[in-house]
C-alpha cells in the first residue's frame, strides 16, 4: 500500500522546526504496520534534518556552524535575487537533505531515543513550506 499526505509548516525565519509529531501522526493514520516513510520538502531553500531532540543547543550549534561556513552576503555569490541570504539558503539546503526516509514498524516511525525530524528553514524571513510524505508498506 502507498499513502501520501502533505504537510504545511509556517516558519518564523531561519531555524529548525520540529515536525516529528506531525510525521508520526500521518504514519499512524496510514494503517501501514511495516514499511518506510519518505519525507520530502518541496523547496530549494529549506531542508530536512534528523537531529538531536533533547538538547536545543545542538540545533543552535548547527546554525552557528552553518552561519560560519556559509555567511549571508558573501561577495563570492552572484545569485542574490531575493537578498543576501538567497544563495546561502540554497547551499545550506544542498549540503543538508531535502528528503529523509524513516523506517516504519508496528505502525509508527522507528526513531532513536534522541532523534527528531526537523524542517530546517534557511531563509531569514518567514515562509510557508510544503512537505510531502509518502508512506509505503503493508
Amino acid at each position: 500500500m502507498i499513502v501520501q499526505h502533505g504537510l504545511t509548516v509556517q516558519t518564523r525565519g531561519r531555524g529548525t522546526y520540529d515536525i516529528t509529531r506531525e510525521v508520526r501522526e500521518q504514519v499512524r493514520s496510514a494503517g501501514i504496520r511495516a514499511g518506510l516513510c519518505h519525507v520530502f520538502v518541496q523547496h530549494t531553500s529549506a531542508s530536512l534534518v534528523l537531529c538531536e531532540n533533547a538538547d536545543p543547543t545542538v540545533r543552535r550549534d548547527l546554525e552557528a556552524f552553518m552561519a560560519r561556513l556559509i555567511p549571508d552576503g558573501d561577495r563570492l555569490f552572484d545569485h542574490t535575487d531575493e537578498g543576501p541570504d538567497d544563495m546561502p539558503a540554497h547551499l545550506r539546503a544542498i549540503l543538508t537533505n531535502m528528503d529523509l526516509t524513516v523506517p516504519v514498524r508496528d505502525g509508527d516511525c522507528v526513531l532513536g531515543t534522541w532523534q527528531g525530524i526537523y524542517l530546517y528553514e534557511h531563509r531569514a524571513h518567514p515562509h510557508q513550506r510544503r512537505i510531502m510524505l509518502t508512506i509505503t508498506g503493508e
